[in-house]
């Protein structure tokens, strides 16, 4: 069997290749693709794959941004972080998909899942999807984010969060009450999907909502230091180069 990754997080994308060696040592994965215009221009000069597991957040986009500029008639596995509504989509014929951070198990019965079906050979049909597409376009700011607590997954609001940070490479949330859990989404990447006017990118390790924002102290030299709540494991500090945006964003 002939697969794809389609995934911007490395680790993620060589968790995936892992588990699908440990379910058939014997598949081949052709190539791991970060963004939506390599995955494009890989499938425009290649032959289709047996199948494509495909993250929905990319570096450069969506990924349902390649289904607009290539057809598609290779059954697709989705991993993806978005909520109920978004999910009843992807179960259509042979799309199926699997919850962030992917469970070795779950994987197993979607591949059993492509097995059935490409032995009758079934093709995946995207319009119930891409419609759904469009109306997740229409509030493009992400709403909820689904987290691990031990074998549970938690569906956390946007509206229940501090702050997000970065910490020796890794990224978390903590939420209005304390609890940090931990994201598979880095802080470049959650600035683009959350809205600006209620999150702040403080530095290249904070990313505030405007609600946790308690006291800002003026230093020497025009330095900020902002205290939040709950309070953080280190300081806050804005970035000399972000003062002026801050300052005009909270004045909004």
């Amino acid at each position: 069997m002939n697969v794809i990754i389609i995934e911007d997080e490395d680790r993620s994308a060589r968790q995936l290749e892992r588990m699908l060696k440990k379910y058939d040592p014997a598949v081949q994965v052709l190539a791991q693709l970060p963004s939506v215009s390599e995955s494009v221009a890989w499938l425009s000069q290649h032959s289709v794959p047996d199948l494509i597991l495909m993250d929905i957040h990319l570096e450069d986009g969506l990924a349902f941004s390649i289904f607009e500029q290539i057809q598609l008639t290779v059954p697709i596995i989705f991993t993806t972080a978005y909520d109920e509504y978004m999910i009843k989509a992807f179960k259509v014929n042979s799309i199926d998909y699997l919850l962030k951070p992917v469970d070795y198990d779950e994987l197993v019965n979607a591949l059993d899942k492509f097995k059935t079906l490409r032995s009758v050979a079934s093709s995946p049909d995207l319009t119930k999807l891409l419609q759904v597409v469009q109306q997740f376009r229409e509030s493009p700011f992400k709403e909820r984010f689904m987290v691990s607590i031990g074998t549970k997954i938690r569906s956390v609001e946007t509206g229940e969060i501090a702050y997000f940070f970065s910490e020796e490479k890794a990224t978390f949330l903590t939420t209005k009450e304390g609890q940090l859990l931990p994201l598979e989404y880095s802080l470049d990447q959650l600035t683009g999907m959350l809205n600006p006017s209620q999150f702040f990118r403080m530095n290249r390790q904070f990313l505030v909502a405007r609600t946790a924002i308690q006291t800002i102290h003026v230093y020497s030299a025009g330095k900020l230091k902002v205290d939040l709540r709950p309070t953080p494991r280190q300081e806050v500090l804005v970035s000399l180069s972000r003062i002026a945006d801050f300052k005009d964003w909270l004045g909004r």
